[in-house]
C-alpha cells in the first residue's frame, strides 16, 4: 500500500464510517446505522484504507473484524463522537432559517397510514425544507443526529428528549370482511379467544406491549401464524387466516378488514413527536413539529 496519509487527510466522516463498521461488524449493519447503502460504506472504507496505507479490517465470512489499526481508529472515533455531536446540535440549534434538512425517524406502519398526507402538505408549504424519512422499529439516537425528529408509538420515551403527545393510538381485533369462517361483528374478547384462530406476534418480541398482551391473553394453541410487524399483520389478516391486533388508524383505511372487537383498552398507547432539546428552537424543526404534529393529531382523532 502507499505511504500513510498525513493527519490532515482524515476528517470526522472517515472516522464515523470506520466506527460504524467496527461496532456493527458488517457492512450491512454499518449501512443500516448510517442510513446509507452498504456499497457506500464499502467504497468509503476502501478509500480510507487506501489513503492511510493500511488495512483497518480483516474480511471474514462472519463479518468485518478490526485490525490493530482499525481498533485504534475506532477507539479514537468513540472518544471524539460525543463532543462532535454536541457541537453539531448546538450549531444546528442556532439556525433560524426555514431551509435545510429535517430527518424523521418513524415506524413503517406510521409512515404507511398516518404520515403521507401530513408530509406532503408540509413539503408543499415549506419547499425550502427537505424531509428525509428513516423507517425503523426502534427509536434511533437523536443525540447522535441519527434523526432530528421521531414519531413513536410508545408508553415510555427517553427523559432527555422533548416534544408532545399527539394523541392515543387505540387497538382492536380485526378479521377479513365477509369471511364465513371468521367473526364479522364485535364480540366479547373471551369469545374471540376461545373460538377464533389468531395471527400472533413473534415470541421473542416480548418487549413490545402488543406481544405482552397476546402472550397474557391468547393461548399459544390458538395462534396459527406469527409475524413481527403490524404491516405483516395487515397482509396476513387480508388472507382470512385468522384474527389479529391492529391500530384503529390502520383498520380504518383497510376496506378488506372489519373490526370484531371494541377498543382493547389495555394496549392503548400514546403517540409522541420528539426531538432533542438542542434542536427544539431550530426554525425548521420547530415548524415541522408544529405543522406535521397538528396534522397527525387530527388524523389520529378521526
Amino acid at each position: 500500500m502507499p505511504a500513510s496519509a498525513p493527519p490532515s487527510a482524515l476528517d470526522w466522516d472517515d472516522l464515523r464510517y470506520a466506527l460504524a463498521v467496527a461496532d456493527a461488524g458488517s457492512l450491512v449493519g454499518a449501512a443500516r446505522a448510517l442510513g446509507v447503502q452498504h456499497s457506500t460504506v464499502l467504497r468509503r472504507l476502501d478509500a480510507l484504507e487506501h489513503r492511510l496505507g493500511t488495512r483497518l479490517f480483516d474480511r471474514h465470512r462472519q463479518g468485518y473484524a478490526p485490525t490493530e489499526a482499525g481498533e485504534l481508529l475506532a477507539d479514537q472515533a468513540r472518544r471524539m463522537q460525543p463532543a462532535i455531536d454536541d457541537v453539531a446540535r448546538r450549531i444546528v440549534g442556532r439556525d433560524l432559517q426555514l431551509t435545510g434538512v429535517v430527518r424523521l425517524n418513524t415506524s413503517y406502519i406510521a409512515m404507511l397510514y398516518l404520515l403521507p398526507q401530513p408530509l406532503a402538505a408540509f413539503a408543499r408549504a415549506h419547499p425550502g425544507i427537505e424531509v428525509e424519512v428513516v423507517e425503523a422499529m426502534a427509536l434511533v439516537d437523536l443525540s447522535r443526529r441519527d434523526a432530528d425528529v421521531a414519531l413513536r408509538i410508545s408508553t415510555q420515551v427517553p427523559q432527555h428528549l422533548v416534544g408532545r403527545q399527539l394523541g392515543t393510538v387505540r387497538f382492536r381485533i380485526y378479521a377479513r370482511r365477509g369471511d364465513a369462517g371468521l367473526p364479522q361483528r364485535p364480540l366479547p374478547m373471551r369469545q374471540l379467544i376461545e373460538q377464533a384462530p389468531w395471527i400472533g406476534f413473534e415470541r421473542d418480541a416480548s418487549g413490545t406491549f402488543f406481544e405482552r398482551w397476546m402472550r397474557n391473553h391468547v393461548p399459544a394453541e390458538r395462534v396459527r401464524m406469527r409475524v413481527d410487524l403490524f404491516h405483516s399483520m395487515t397482509v396476513m389478516l387480508r388472507t382470512g387466516l385468522g384474527v389479529g391486533v391492529l391500530p384503529t388508524f390502520v383498520g380504518a383505511q383497510e376496506p378488506e378488514l372489519i373490526a370484531v372487537s371494541d377498543d382493547v383498552d389495555e394496549i392503548a398507547t400514546p403517540l409522541w413527536l420528539l426531538t432533542h432539546p438542542d434542536l427544539r428552537r431550530t426554525a425548521r424543526v420547530r415548524v415541522f413539529m408544529q405543522h406535521v404534529g397538528d396534522a397527525v393529531a387530527q388524523r389520529l382523532s378521526t
